[in-house]
């Protein structure tokens, strides 16, 4: 069977590097969507659009644009509260 052979020969002992997972999920500018209720739309594009020309991250671009401080990006953008179901 495909499937077992797949299991056995690919997929155990397969780990995640967490470490790497939680870089990418906090470096993705779709959490920019976070901000949107605080700061409204065009800012959060701004932020985002920031952000990848300059090659930030969000919390770099919106303190260096202003729109908010460290407290707040960290109380409002929290990327474990916006995956998995609800």
């Amino acid at each position: 069977d495909a499937s077992e052979s797949f299991r056995k020969n690919c997929v155990v002992g397969i780990k995640a590097n967490e470490k790497r997972i939680n870089e990418i999920m906090n470096q993705s500018l779709m959490l920019v969507t976070a901000l949107n209720p605080y700061i409204g739309y065009d800012k959060a594009a701004a932020v985002a659009k920031n952000a990848h020309k300059n090659s930030l991250t969000l919390k770099e671009s919106a303190l260096q644009l202003g729109v908010l401080d460290e407290k707040q990006f960290e109380e409002w953008v929290k990327p474990e509260k916006m995956l998995g179901p609800k």
